[in-house]
């Protein structure tokens, strides 16, 4: 596994692309944007472009590793 670019979240940018989702989490881009099309991802779509909110990607990730209340 690749090692995050990111060392807390304040460093993330408001929202997310398939590529920083990817960097966040360690993954290839490829993987990064496979995530986004999975059901129950915070997605955001506008127009072609996806994106995830900042915010939401946190607490996806609490939830998916056992943080989350």
């Amino acid at each position: 596994m690749k090692e995050s670019a990111y060392k807390n979240y304040e460093e993330l940018p408001l929202f997310l692309n398939p590529k920083t989702v990817a960097k966040v989490l360690g993954v290839s881009p490829s993987s990064g944007y496979e995530l986004m099309h999975e059901p129950g991802f915070p997605v955001l779509r506008i127009g072609n472009r996806m994106v995830v909110p900042k915010e939401q990607f946190i607490q996806w990730v609490k939830e998916h590793t056992g943080g989350g209340t």
